[in-house]
């Protein structure tokens, strides 16, 4: 089993309202047209995750993202895809669609940011708020 974390904070703007994508970037900032952002400051870019879990989701494994805040928790499932090449230094995005560029970790996945937890939601309005996300790959599957 692969896991990997990534810390990041919640920002006065988090709206979490796409409807079929959902992002992490390491931007300090963020406007309210970002209706897909979950939260900013990440510690790391897509082209900085572990070689492993890159070539496992590149093998169109499962991925299992965990979304933790202040002890809520919220998961989302998607894919990984031949075509993913990790080139974003900034930004991770999930998408429903099959739609691949160089921010995509994971597509087909069975959530976007609207369908995040809204108690988990309220909490990433809160600049000061530490978030943790878990991306776990059963490399047997």
């Amino acid at each position: 089993m692969l896991r990997e974390r990534i810390i990041c904070y919640g920002h006065e703007n988090v709206r979490a309202t796409h409807r079929s994508t959902l992002e992490i970037t390491k931007e300090d900032y963020l406007t309210p047209k970002g209706d897909c952002i979950i939260c900013i400051r990440a510690n790391k870019g897509l082209n900085e995750l572990s070689d492993e879990l890159k070539e496992a989701l590149k093998r169109g494994k499962k991925v299992k993202i965990r979304i933790i805040v202040d002890g809520l928790v919220d998961e989302l499932e998607a894919f990984g895809d031949e075509r993913l090449n990790f080139e974003s230094e900034v930004s991770m995005v999930i998408r429903k669609s099959t739609y691949i560029d160089g921010r995509t970790l994971a597509i087909r996945a069975n959530k976007a940011a609207k369908d995040i937890k809204r108690d988990i939601v309220e909490k990433l309005k809160n600049p000061e708020q530490k978030v943790i996300i878990e991306l776990i790959v059963d490399d047997e599957l």
